[in-house]
Order: structure tokens, then C-alpha cells, then sequence
């Protein structure tokens, strides 16, 4: 090898060991921030670790919190609860947010006034979304049973917070009012990215609005329908904030999702060992469904590329 070609694989391999220079306060920010304390959580999930008896000491358990997790009553019960307010807050906020792109991508006088109020709900912090819908349905005299009654929808006032159905219905028009928004803005992205001539030659070949939409705007919006979709599913499966201030998981457990439970295990209960089990369950879980969906995703975009 000439001493020219000798040089330039030592300044390749100069680059490269600079390179690794500039990435390794990244990278050493990641494993700290991020795996220390997810490979911290496992550890302690395999042993016996109960702030109530500290005399136990921290006993190496092997799987018998998993076990335990997985043969207790009230996790399921509270998954249950997660995969029901799921399933009907993330299709209500897809149908209702794709409603709303629609009419935010068509040209009007006063749109940006619009698209700025539409986004309002969206920048307000979880916990004042929470506390404002409490107010509303907390009180039998309060303003959602008031406007119930002026349009004669009800004859006595509804204690919403005291039936497990009743209480589902704030928390899940608190989560919809909230993340809407959110969903409208991905889907919006989606809809400026049509090509408008595929709606002017549909419209040559005399196709209605409804054959337009089915025909052009679901498919070429299916990308951007399953960007939602992932992260939706992915914020509801944990939802804790939410829930927490408006009913603390009540009626009794009747409202209580798994991120809940989970906190009272840990900071009431103080069982760390078990509580830990049940965090790693559930980040395997949404980790699962984060891989799901970007298969789906990934073999839609290359299905649908040219």
C-alpha cells in the first residue's frame, strides 16, 4: 500500500475516533437517563423490597413478584380499565380529530383564528384539564347537570363520581378534549401532503366529495392515521395524571388503570420489589405495542411508496 493510501486510512480512522468523541456525552446522557434506571427497576424487581419491614431486608426472590403480579385480581381489573378507556378515548379522539383536520385544511376567512383555538385545549397542562372537568360534573348543581336539565335531558342531577359508568364519562371527555387537538394537527400534516390534483381530475371524472374522501384521502392519510394511532395508544395505555386528580382510581378501584395501581403500590403500599415488577410489565407491554404498530407502519410506507 502507497504511503498516500496509508494516510488516508489513518485520517478516516482519526474522523471516526472523533466522531465517537462527539457522540459519547450523548450517548453516556442516554444509558444514565434512560437504561441506568430501567436496568435499576428490573434488579429490584426480582427481589423483596418492602419499605413496611425493612428488617426483611432485600431477599433475592427470583420471578416470585412477576408471579404474584401476574395471579393478582386487581392488575387485571386495572388492565381492563386501561384497555376499556384505550379503545374509546384513542377512537373517539381519531374520528373526532380527523373531523377536525378536515375543516381546518379548507380555506376560509378567519382559519388561523381557528387552527389557534382548535390548538388551545391542547397547551393546557393535564392537571388544570383535569381539575376544570371535575368542577363541571363534580357538584349535582354543577354546570354540566345544569345544561342537562335546561335542554330536558334530565330529571334529577347526576352524582357522576359515585357509579363506575358515570365516572368513565368526565374522564373520557377530559382525555378527548385534551389530545384532540394533538390528533387533528398529525392528521392536518397528512392532509397538506395530497397532491390537490388527484381531487381535480376525481372531480373531472365526476366523483362526489364522499367518493373523493374514500377513495383518495383515507388511503394517502393512512400513514399519518397510524403515526396518531401509535402515539395515542401509547400516552393513553399510560395514563395516570389524568385520572389520579380527577378520581383518585374511584369509585373504590372502579376507575383505576395499571399506571395507578402501579403509583399505589409503590408510594402507598411501598412495596418496591413488587411494584418494580409491575413497572417492567408494563414497559414491556408498551414496548411491545411500539414495535407492533412500527411494523404496520413500516410496511405501509413501503407498500404505499412508488
Amino acid at each position: 500500500m502507497s504511503r498516500g493510501g496509508r494516510k488516508t486510512i489513518a485520517m478516516e480512522r482519526s474522523e471516526h475516533q472523533f466522531a465517537w468523541l462527539l457522540v459519547l456525552p450523548a450517548l453516556g446522557t442516554i444509558v444514565l437517563i434512560a437504561f441506568f434506571p430501567l436496568l435499576w427497576t428490573v434488579w429490584d424487581s426480582f427481589h423483596v423490597h418492602d419499605l413496611r419491614m425493612p428488617w426483611r431486608g432485600q431477599p433475592f426472590i427470583w420471578f416470585m413478584n412477576y408471579t404474584e403480579a401476574l395471579t393478582d385480581a386487581r392488575l387485571w381489573e386495572a388492565v381492563a380499565h386501561t384497555v376499556f378507556f384505550t379503545l374509546l378515548s384513542v377512537a373517539t379522539e381519531l374520528v373526532v380529530g380527523l373531523l377536525l383536520a378536515l375543516a381546518l385544511h379548507h380555506s376560509y376567512r378567519g382559519r388561523g383564528l381557528v387552527r389557534v383555538a382548535v390548538l388551545v385545549p391542547w397547551a393546557i397542562p393535564t392537571v388544570v384539564t383535569a381539575l376544570v372537568w371535575r368542577f363541571m360534573f363534580e357538584s349535582p348543581s354543577g354546570i354540566v347537570n345544569a345544561v342537562l336539565r335546561d335542554i330536558g335531558l334530565e330529571s334529577e342531577p347526576i352524582v357522576w363520581f359515585i357509579r363506575p359508568m358515570t365516572a368513565w364519562v368526565p374522564i373520557i371527555l377530559a382525555d378527548v378534549w385534551k389530545t384532540t387537538p394533538f390528533v387533528a394537527l398529525l392528521l392536518l400534516a397528512g392532509l397538506q401532503n395530497i397532491d390537490p390534483s388527484l381531487y381535480e381530475a376525481a372531480r373531472v371524472d365526476g366523483a362526489r366529495p364522499w367518493r373523493q374522501f374514500i377513495h383518495i384521502t383515507l388511503p394517502l392519510l393512512q400513514p399519518a392515521l397510524l403515526v396518531a394511532l401509535i402515539f395515542r395508544t401509547l400516552d393513553a395505555f399510560r395514563v395516570f395524571d389524568l385520572i389520579y386528580v380527577m378520581t383518585s382510581g374511584g369509585p373504590g378501584t372502579a376507575t383505576e388503570p395499571i399506571a395507578l395501581y402501579t403509583f399505589n403500590v409503590l408510594f402507598q403500599n411501598l412495596r418496591f420489589g413488587f411494584g418494580a415488577a409491575l413497572s417492567v410489565l408494563i414497559f414491556l407491554v408498551t414496548f411491545t405495542l411500539a414495535l407492533l404498530y412500527i411494523r404496520v407502519l413500516g410496511r405501509d410506507v413501503i407498500g404505499s411508496s412508488p
